[in-house]
């Protein structure tokens, strides 16, 4: 099949691009001497989790028990949950999984730690958890040194579940300027060793650090201290990380085709795209949901739920009712949540076609 005989809109995935940044990554956690367990929540789907673990991932991360069942489907046996499960529901769901796959959770308090350990304890279980650190995002996490330890102490007295270290996700450096990212990322890294050197120094197992970034990933690398890298978005990129310093606009991977559907005038194009193709996540200013790969002077500046408005004035094109473009979303990882299928192609040719298999699995 052509790229060109496909249905619009499609997520599409440059193959070339694909393979370049798995390898980028896989190769710079490794000369850095840590482990990758990169974060599925971008691609969602196990055709390029397989290609992460062939490039020497030593597990996956995910966000939600979903996303863990899809995954475990699909063969994949080691996975860290880097989240709280709060919850009868999901905790029985969780202990499922731990009787099929080697499964990681995270906690940030007794409020979620007791009932899991309560309810694995009776089913004859022990889950390896790790503590949640807030190192910037102002998220969910322990704040302090001094809370960590408290809270670790507690955790060393239930039955059902096993400390097994920390782990932060420095989401803050994406917000930053490159200037300012690497310091930023330094200090991350030095309170999660801070944190673990002192559960350890108080008796309590905390035998990996783990950090999890894409825009920190270069610092965090060559960072002491830190076992465990769990980068994201780097399989595809995105205008977000275009825009913010992290990439080049020919690293991103991901791309949308649209075809245009009205001309209403000179200065605006309107295509089959909007909100439900490329999520309602867009940058502030310009063009705000993606980067018109056919003419960057183009700005998709908003869009409907059926229908991406371009404004043309600065534009070089001037598409025709029929004509398809090509689009990188501003943000890949909810983009991806919109679609069914992905479309792998290499250069126009679709190679396969790959099922988003934990879209929408939110729970």
């Amino acid at each position: 099949m052509n790229i060109h005989d496909l249905d619009t809109p499609a997520l599409v995935v440059d193959l070339d691009r694909l393979e370049r940044n798995i390898a980028r990554m896989a190769d710079l956690v490794r000369e850095g001497g840590k482990r990758l367990r990169p974060h599925v929540k971008t691609h969602k789907t196990p055709e390029v989790g397989r290609m992460q673990l062939a490039a020497g991932a030593s597990g996956i991360t995910v966000a939600k028990p979903g996303e863990a069942e899809a995954f475990a489907d699909a063969g994949f046996d080691d996975i860290f949950l880097a989240n709280q499960i709060v919850g009868s529901a999901k905790i029985e769901r969780l202990l499922a999984l731990a009787r099929r796959v080697r499964l990681l959770v995270g906690v940030d308090s007794l409020d979620v730690a007791e009932p899991l350990s309560r309810r694995a304890a009776a089913a004859g279980l022990r889950i390896p958890v790790r503590l949640e650190l807030d190192t910037g995002l102002d998220r969910a996490g322990l704040r302090t040194v001094e809370q960590a330890v408290a809270l670790g102490k507690d955790l060393a007295r239930l039955e059902g579940i096993a400390v097994q270290g920390v782990f932060t996700h420095e989401g803050h450096l994406a917000r930053m300027s490159p200037e300012a990212r690497r310091p930023a990322a330094l200090e991350a890294a030095a309170k999660v060793r801070q944190v673990a050197a002192a559960l350890r120094a108080a008796g309590i197992p905390a035998e990996e650090a783990s950090v999890g970034s894409t825009p920190g990933a270069r610092d965090m690398a060559a960072a002491p201290g830190i076992d465990e890298m769990r980068p994201g978005v780097y399989v595809y990129y995105d205008l977000m990380q275009v825009q913010r310093g992290t990439i080049a606009a020919d690293d991103c991977a991901l791309s949308v085709l649209t075809t245009v559907i009205s001309r209403p005038s000179r200065e605006v194009a309107i295509t089959d795209g909007g909100t439900k193709t490329f999520s309602g996540d867009a940058g502030p200013e310009g063009s705000r949901f993606g980067l018109v790969t056919n003419d960057p002077s183009a700005r998709f500046d908003w869009a409907n739920e059926e229908h991406g408005h371009l404004d043309l004035r600065d534009a070089t094109i001037q598409p025709r009712v029929g004509d398809v473009l090509r689009i990188v979303p501003w943000h890949a990882c909810a983009a991806v949540n919109m679609h069914d299928t992905v479309f792998a192609c290499r250069g126009e040719r679709v190679e396969a076609v790959w099922q988003v298999a934990a879209r929408g699995r939110i729970r």
